[in-house]
């Protein structure tokens, strides 16, 4: 077969099978996830991933036959109607973080929703010529366009997803051509809302950020604009630590030294990295994990199914996994250096970012290397809002692939 023949509606033949072929391999782990020894709520739940899926099969098809410059001209009310469901779930949300909105027989997380929406707003505005990026006033409108779903997700409070916003604009001005030094300057006091627990880390950041402006030299206004944000936001961190729910709190405080608290919030990474272990080379075998079947692994259908496969298919079985992640990121990069659109390059890029971010947040957080904020695994996890975005993205990067 011609992997590179392009077909109507499906431009990448390459991307496709690996979506598809990822996508079953998720079902069995969550299958495979579910086979304990004492009923849990992981037991079955591959059933609800299929259905989720056959729903993901349908948001696929009717993407990949939409026009880029419908999708374009649609993008506002996408937009706002994914904000609106963000001050939905605010009043009637449920779930553990009220981050979920009740749908008949299932649930829609507006989160997953809103991230669709606003990469389709940000590839509209970013895709227009008349911006050319010559000082930090131009890029407003972006940040705003971010900043709202952000701030509407941080209120659940869901830290999460809202890291993931951050990441589609920074994805989305990186390809958009702002200078790596703007996007910097722009998302600085974002780090000084995370380093002003600590004033001698913030102090030095800030240091960093002062000399950059002075070897940057933008307008007065923008430098004096930048200093006082990350004044605010390092006076802010205390307010946002206080504002998170108790578990996200005990995630953080736990993430540099689980045994502090090891039956309580460290069990989770504790028992994660002795599954990942215990693996070894070809691991224990298909549904037969003994930390997992025990019950002793928590949450192993959604945010640690990659210890489930470090435990049952052992080392070989997790590089056979990145290796198809690599692919999969491979295939949707070279679609989108390969558009000539750019809104249809910046919304296959900023889906690229998405795809990353929650690959490099799953894996470090299931072997230590970074704080347990709760992002699945993308195709693999257990999560039908997140499959249902996926596959609603998979088809608009077709079409891209289909139109270049």
């Amino acid at each position: 077969m011609n992997w590179d023949r392009r077909i109507p509606g499906l431009g990448d033949l390459r991307l496709l099978a690996l979506m598809l072929f990822m996508t079953a391999l998720g079902m069995a782990m969550i299958y495979s996830a579910g086979q304990v020894e004492v009923r849990s709520v992981a037991t079955g739940i591959w059933v609800r991933q299929f259905a989720w899926f056959c729903v993901g099969a349908v948001a696929f098809v009717v993407t990949s036959r939409l026009p880029l410059r419908f999708l374009e001209w649609l993008a506002p009310a996408l937009y706002g109607l994914s904000l609106g469901l963000l001050v939905l779930v605010l009043f009637i949300g449920t779930g553990p973080q009220g981050s979920w909105l009740e749908l008949g027989p299932g649930r829609l997380q507006p989160a997953e929703v809103a991230k669709f929406g606003t990469i389709l707003m940000l590839a509209r505005v970013l895709s227009a010529k008349e911006l050319e990026f010559q000082n930090l006033s131009q890029l407003v409108r972006p940040v705003v366009i971010v900043l709202v779903p952000f701030a509407l997700v941080l209120l659940q409070p869901d830290l999460g997803s809202a890291i993931i916003f951050g990441v589609i604009l920074i994805a989305a001005l990186f390809w958009a051509g702002v200078p790596l030094v703007k996007i910097f300057l722009l998302v600085s006091p974002a780090f000084s809302l995370l380093l002003g627990f600590n004033w001698i880390v913030w102090g030095i950041w800030f240091l960093i950020v002062a000399a950059s402006l002075y070897v940057h030299r933008p307008f007065i206004l923008e430098s004096v604009s930048v200093i006082l944000a990350n004044f605010a936001a390092g006076a802010l961190t205390l307010r946002l630590w206080n504002s998170l729910a108790e578990y996200q709190q005990d995630r953080l405080l736990v993430f540099m030294n689980p045994e502090v608290d090891p039956q309580g919030s460290g069990w989770h990474l504790i028992q994660s990295k002795v599954a990942i272990g215990s693996g070894g080379l070809f691991g224990q075998g298909f549904a037969a994990g003994p930390q997992k079947r025990l019950a002793f692994l928590p949450e192993q259908h959604t945010d640690f199914v990659f210890s489930v496969v470090g435990e049952e298919l052992g080392f070989v079985g997790v590089l056979f996994f990145l290796g198809l992640f690599c692919a999969l990121l491979w295939r949707m990069l070279r679609v989108a250096t390969d558009s000539t659109d750019d809104f249809g390059s910046t919304l296959t890029f900023c889906l690229f970012g998405v795809l990353f971010a929650h690959l490099v947040v799953n894996l470090g957080m299931t072997v230590g290397m970074l704080p347990i904020t709760g992002l699945p695994l993308p195709l693999i996890s257990y999560g039908g809002s997140f499959l249902l975005l996926l596959y609603a993205g998979f088809g608009v990067v077709q079409r891209v692939a289909a139109e270049r």
